[in-house]
């Protein structure tokens, strides 16, 4: 059963295509996610608040796209809870593939689809 403490994620960009698109994920366990998600090199973190290049990958290690990844620790973020910013290109194929990818990674913490709103 899930609960409204689950973290989730969703695009936060405008539908349509674009320069850049955002997936953001809020919660706890984030880092998790981050770290299956984004390439990130051996001894490589995401640093609080400052935005990392790399790689996107999906659970075969192939890549989705390149991007910035964007960590910002609770409570020091805009909802109180960890945030995970993914910014990526913006056309609706990648966004969506980033944000399912996203969803795969997280089952372990039930990471789900935000409610609109």
């Amino acid at each position: 059963m899930l609960s409204d403490a689950s973290p989730i994620a969703a695009i936060a960009t405008a539908p349509g295509r674009g320069g850049i698109g955002v997936v953001r994920l809020s919660g706890k366990g984030l880092m998790l996610v981050a770290r299956a998600v984004c390439r990130l090199s051996d001894g490589q973190s995401l640093q609080p608040r400052h935005a990392t290049y790399l790689d996107f990958i999906n659970a075969d290690g192939g890549v989705i796209d390149s991007g910035l990844a964007i960590w910002f620790p609770g409570p020091h973020s805009y909802t109180g809870e960890d945030v995970l910013e993914l910014q990526g290109h913006g056309g609706p194929v990648v966004m969506q593939m980033l944000l399912n990818r996203c969803i795969e990674a997280g089952q372990s913490i039930n990471l789900r689809l935000a409610d609109p709103g």
